[in-house]
């Protein structure tokens, strides 16, 4: 008896030691799984779309092995804040992130790729109908979205500037319960501009719930930013209790340099509301200018109506006083030589103006700055992006170190550095900046925490459960880079340079970088939130 039970456990043993195939191994690198804890040298296995073994065994045959020897091995990042949807409709390649290690992409910033159109005249387009519409059209990165709460209300309101009727209110419930059963991540919202700011506080509570009741989220570019940012993120905090919601603030700032020091008092009633039990997050970008149009400084009382509607506005002469007044005011706290414009409508309007400050348009238009802002916008016929400087370096190194923030760009996705245009940096830097100029150089951070921030954090603040983390049934989104050698190249002068250092990044189990350049693949998905399984299609 004594005889068998020995060779049983010879047995055994010898069958666990046994070869296991796998498709992908990641042999010799440094294991950051992306929860913050302390790396390890060992290897990843990877079969189909998922991870099959994290760990110090090596015990595999694979189809393809990955040397990552001197190299970290890490989960995909995470863009909170992206604006790739047209961008990776165009070319779905998404290069610019791709080369920081982003392997998700988040939209929804209050506006959201669907539900657009009508019923009426077949136009209608669902929100599960337009993110599987990129997901077919090919990507190499996984995508995700908020419901827009601005698209809700312009789906059922429209322009106007007014308080949603109890109709209304219902016929957007209704929209939000669609969204959620089609993959929302939750509700969106960008309540600096029009229309969106439109909505008060408790109809954003009232789409909230219904997000809430399936899993969801609230995120909130909040009603302000400056001056009375505190009673911004008073509303936010409120919406999160009121809806019993998770709730994160969208690129975390004080803007405007009276305002810099608004920042620790923000930071207080976050973590005054976390203490309370509230799950309140953020993200950041990692630069001190930001990027919007120049609607930025115009007031969102002149807007009603949508485009056409506040251009023709700005016209008449008993406007344009008032409005006049409300952007000096403006301009006050954010100097007309702190907005550089980047995006115009017009190719002639680029040819001449793509590059200056508002100050040096002015100057050479013969116009004050107000009355310049005004008419290079009637002109041009659109918003015209603009890049503002208006934040301290001093704050963008107290956030990054907050356990609570992780990170987002705020832009588009490029894969043509060929062409002729110009962007904010961050579209090719934001995520690379937190491994190089933040943890490497200046030490705010150790390597675990700042992937845990890029990774482990926004999945866990999303809700996804199987991503973010290197885990074994987790799919395998994955990240190889030289913590030595990555770098940013984008700067404000020069801003198309792809960023440096990231060598491998494999999306559900298929490699769409391959020592730093694309391979052709395209196996992005659709990732939907918690509320999907409930239903919808």
């Amino acid at each position: 008896m004594k005889r068998i039970l020995v060779l049983a456990s010879i047995l055994i043993f010898s069958c666990s030691n046994d070869p296991q195939n796998c498709d992908i191994l990641i042999e010799n690198g440094m294991i950051y799984d992306g929860t913050g804890d302390k790396p390890y040298k060992g290897v990843v296995a990877i079969s189909n779309d998922k991870i099959i073994y994290v760990g110090k065994n090596k015990n595999f045959i694979a189809d393809k092995v990955i040397d990552a020897t001197d190299k970290a091995v890490s989960p995909g990042f995470i863009n909170m804040l992206s604006w790739a949807y047209d961008t990776l409709m165009n070319d779905g390649r998404s290069l610019s992130d791709l080369k920081q290690g982003v392997t998700l992409e988040v939209f929804g910033e209050g506006t959201s790729p669907g539900p657009s159109g009508n019923i009426e005249d077949n136009s209608y387009v669902s929100f599960g109908e337009a993110m599987q519409t990129l997901e077919d059209n090919g990507v190499s990165t996984n995508i995700a979205s908020y419901l827009g709460a601005t698209t809700v209300r312009i789906q059922e309101i429209g322009y106007a500037n007014r308080k949603a009727t109890d109709e209304e209110m219902e016929s957007m419930r209704n929209i939000v319960k669609l969204a959620m059963e089609q993959g929302a991540i939750g509700i969106g919202s960008s309540l600096i501009y029009a229309p969106a700011d439109y909505a008060d506080t408790n109809e954003l509570i009232e789409l909230s719930k219904v997000a809430s009741a399936y899993g969801g989220r609230y995120i909130s570019h909040m009603r302000n930013e400056d001056s009375r940012i505190l009673s911004a993120v008073d509303e936010l905090i409120e919406i999160a209790e009121q809806a019993n919601i998770p709730a994160e603030i969208y690129h975390l700032k004080a803007s405007r340099q009276a305002n810099y020091h608004l920042l620790d008092s923000v930071i207080s009633k976050v973590e005054e509301a976390r203490s309370r039990g509230l799950k309140i997050t953020a993200d950041m970008y990692t630069y001190t200018a930001s990027s919007t149009g120049l609607t930025g400084v115009i007031p969102t009382w002149v807007q009603e109506g949508g485009r056409e509607a506040w251009i023709n506005r700005m016209k008449k002469p008993d406007i344009r006083k008032m409005l006049f007044a409300d952007i000096r005011k403006e301009l006050s706290e954010q100097p007309p030589e702190g907005i550089l414009m980047v995006g115009f409508n017009k190719k002639s309007m680029a040819d001449k103006y793509r590059g200056m400050t508002i100050a040096e348009a002015a100057k050479l238009r013969g116009e004050s700055p107000e009355e310049a802002i005004v008419d290079l916008i009637i002109e041009d016929g659109s918003r015209i992006q603009c890049i503002y400087f208006s934040m301290s370096e001093e704050n963008i190194r107290k956030k990054i170190q907050l356990p609570w923030v992780s990170f987002d760009s705020d832009a588009g996705s490029y894969s043509d550095i060929s062409k002729d245009f110009i962007t904010h940096p961050r579209a090719f830097g934001s995520f690379i900046r937190v491994i190089g100029r933040y943890t490497r150089d200046e030490g705010l951070l150790e390597l675990p925490e700042a992937i845990r921030k890029l990774s482990g954090l926004p999945a866990e603040n999303l809700g996804i459960s199987d991503r973010g983390l290197l885990k074994e049934n987790y799919f395998a989104d994955v990240v190889i880079f030289d913590p030595n050698n990555v770098r940013d190249n984008a700067t404000f002068e020069e801003p198309l340079q792809y960023a440096e250092g990231i060598e491998n990044v494999i999306v559900n189990g298929v490699e769409v970088i391959s020592n730093g350049e694309h391979t052709g693949e395209y196996s992005g998905r659709f990732i939907k939130g918690a509320g999907y399984n409930s239903g919808g299609n």
